[in-house]
């Protein structure tokens, strides 16, 4: 499952997955997206590959059934990865909390609410595993967008927090924290230089699903650039313009 699908990390990633041979369940919320891709991705490989199943990840409610349903099409689910999240446009002097409230609740409360299910699924199977496409943006709060690092960070601790139940049970937790990705989302915010390909971002995901890795940044080379960030004295961070 690759909840979030239908456009940049999470279009990719289905692109690299359905190459690797897995059956893919995509959900997004923009119908005609989703179903371009999947007849892209069923077209390639001369079978369905994968199947679209339109949904807001702020529905709440409706995740458990939809979960269930999910299982039952499928008959198993192996991995859940999620990729979904809205990055609007934050001036240095806005404080909106429309904004705000629309990135929590697509970039954290819809997480917590897909991987609560997987984690009960996973956990009782024994096995199992939650990627959870989260950002190098949460690792400080910088003074571009708030409510942004402030989603991505709370994410990235309850990722953790899963990892930490569900790995003595024999499931793995993927936490995958890109730097700046060439989306539509990125773009869509105004962020147009440095960015890595998603192609790249999404191949370098599927590796890491593969090895069962817990934490990547990508490219791998931002795990320095991170450490050195984390470590600047907050004196000197909030002087910093990103």
């Amino acid at each position: 499952m690759i909840i979030g699908a239908s456009s940049g990390i999470g279009a990719a990633l289905a692109r690299s997955l359905a190459r690797r041979g897995y059956a893919l369940a995509l959900l997004a919320r923009r119908a005609d997206a989703l179903d371009a891709l999947c007849q892209e991705l069923n077209a390639a490989a001369g079978e369905t590959r994968a199947a679209a199943y339109t949904h807001d990840v702020t529905d709440y409610e409706l995740i458990p059934g939809l979960f269930q349903k999910l299982l039952a099409d499928l008959g198993r689910i192996d991995s859940v990865v999620y990729a979904a999240g809205v990055m609007p446009t934050v001036t240095f002097t806005e404080y909106n909390f429309d904004k705000d409230k629309a990135m929590a609740d697509s970039l954290l409360l819809g997480a917590m609410a897909w991987l609560g299910q997987a984690a009960t699924l996973f956990e009782r199977m024994g096995e199992g595993q939650i990627v959870g496409i989260s950002s190098a943006a949460g690792d400080r709060g910088r003074v571009l967008n708030p409510g942004y690092a402030a989603s991505k960070a709370g994410f990235s601790a309850y990722l953790e927090s899963l990892r930490n139940r569900l790995t003595r049970r024999g499931v793995n937790v993927l936490t995958v924290k890109p730097g700046r990705v060439d989306t539509e989302m990125m773009r869509g915010a105004g962020i147009t230089r440095g960015l890595y390909p998603a192609d790249k971002t999404a191949e370098a995901i599927a590796r890491a699903m593969h090895k069962r890795k817990q934490v990547v940044y990508i490219p791998g080379w931002y795990r320095w650039l991170m450490l050195a960030i984390i470590h600047t004295p907050s004196f000197v961070f909030r002087r910093l313009k990103f």
